[in-house]
């Protein structure tokens, strides 16, 4: 059997320098890659299609194993229906990085909103690995709800998946390895086990790539201004004659009438301007955004209307923007 980095699930090779899994000594513990990011945060990107993780899902739902769905709260997917309609398995929701919303909001009224995605899961529950939030409420309902000692953890990329078997690790173990985590897509290569206990088994895979997401088209500097690390606290306008709000160089808003409140990574610089043509370089769309609703920029943030409005942004045309209804 081929010989697997534990930190990405790469197989190591020392052919080739520019493929994953490369280490210059084959008896090394983890791959090149890997050691520089966990020593020198020298993140390396790696190109992958969602064809090669679309397969893995294909052969999880040829067992009967339960799976965790891993979803950010703070960046939703649009949908999920990538994962959901390869997958018949149990499905246990489990909703991260609770850290990044205000406290104030109710963990109830987030579970309550994920009926929206009409998801078939056997149960749900809230976490953060960061704050060790519900792990061991998580551990239960793992054991109570799997069917065999495998556990599959499945999600899009950056959802936390790794971080969450991490911490699982450091809590109901002894192992030393732990799974290399970094911000950019494509960490995981492929499937990492991980035995928990004798009755326990936790499979990380590589997470889903979303193709809209903003964290695929900016460079590391931005990603690491764009990622929130904390609590994000929430900016509100009043907005009577027409306005721009912008955040860093990365978005545009124009509207008028209407109070905006944004939800970004506090690191970000926003700021508004009543005239300005700055970023109309980027792509111009017009939206119309309903009463209590999110304009929602994959992988960015989100920005909650309290009544129906007219938007114009302007963003880089790969990044995708839609409406859902407001989660806060």
């Amino acid at each position: 059997m081929n010989k697997k980095c534990p930190g990405c699930g790469s197989v190591i090779q020392n052919e080739n320098i520019n493929e994953v899994g490369y280490v210059k000594e084959l008896n090394s513990d983890i791959c090149e890659r890997c050691f520089r990011i966990n020593n020198y945060n020298d993140y390396k990107k790696v190109q992958k299609s969602n064809s090669d993780f679309i397969n893995i899902l294909k052969d999880i739902n040829k067992t009967n194993d339960l799976v965790l769905l891993v979803v950010p709260l703070f960046d939703l997917p649009k949908n999920f229906h990538l994962i959901t309609k390869e997958l018949n398995n149990d499905i246990l929701l489990v909703l991260t990085k609770r850290d990044l919303l205000p406290k104030v909001i109710k963990d109830e009224k987030l579970l309550n909103y994920m009926d929206n995605y009409n998801i078939n899961y056997v149960d749900k529950i809230v976490i953060s690995s960061k704050k060790n939030y519900q792990l061991d409420e998580l551990l239960e309902k793992i054991n109570q709800h799997k069917r065999s000692k495998n556990v599959y953890v499945v999600g899009y990329t950056n959802a936390g998946k790794s971080s969450l078997i991490n911490k699982m690790i450091y809590n109901y173990t002894d192992l030393k390895n732990t799974i290399t985590t970094s911000m950019l897509p494509s960490t995981t290569i492929d499937n990492i086990v991980v035995p928990i206990n004798d009755d326990l088994t936790l499979i990380d895979t590589p997470g889903i790539i979303e193709d809209g997401s903003i964290v695929n088209h900016i460079s590391l500097e931005k990603l690491k201004l764009i990622l929130p690390k904390q609590e994000v606290k929430p900016i509100t306008y009043q907005i009577k004659n027409k306005q721009s709000i912008i955040v860093d160089d990365l978005l545009r808003v124009d509207t008028q009438n209407t109070n905006l409140t944004f939800y970004f990574s506090n690191q970000l610089s926003i700021n508004r301007y009543y005239k300005t043509n700055k970023l109309d370089d980027l792509v111009k769309r017009d939206l119309i955004v309903n009463y209590n609703s999110d304009l929602v920029i994959s992988g960015f943030g989100f920005i909650k209307c309290v009544k129906k409005c007219k938007l114009t942004i302007y963003i880089d045309n790969n990044v995708e923007v839609f409406v859902r209804n407001s989660l806060i």
